[in-house]
């Protein structure tokens, strides 16, 4: 029993100190609700609660601030669906041709075989 309370302490403070160093190294826009120095505060005096406070309310995440991830065409299925059949059969065409002249150009042509 006494070895469970050693761990469980030992996790809850390594929990407090990645709370803390957590939210000290966000930038201010990655804070919901109240400003930074309230929420190192927070994390700080009530140990375990307020670094689950923190990462339940306080920390914003990447999408929540609108960042979108950003897709290539090809990946992107709206821009599929808005070209036909044939555009992109011409598209793939256009790139095999040019992969195949790219090909070309980094070809030195068959390596001459070693003469004994």
């Amino acid at each position: 029993m006494a070895r469970l309370l050693i761990v469980g302490g030992f996790l809850a403070a390594v929990f407090w100190v990645f709370s803390i160093v957590d939210c000290a190294v966000q930038p201010a826009t990655r804070h919901r609700g109240v400003r930074k120095p309230v929420w190192l505060a927070i994390v700080i005096l009530i140990p375990v609660i307020g670094g689950i406070l923190w990462f339940v309310i306080g920390r914003r995440r990447a999408n929540d601030q609108g960042v979108t991830r950003t897709l290539a065409p090809d990946d992107d299925p709206a821009f599929l669906r808005s070209i036909s059949k044939t555009e992109q059969d011409a598209r793939i065409r256009r790139l095999e041709e040019e992969l195949a002249r790219l090909d070309d150009e980094t070809d030195e042509g068959p390596s001459p075989e070693p003469r004994a």
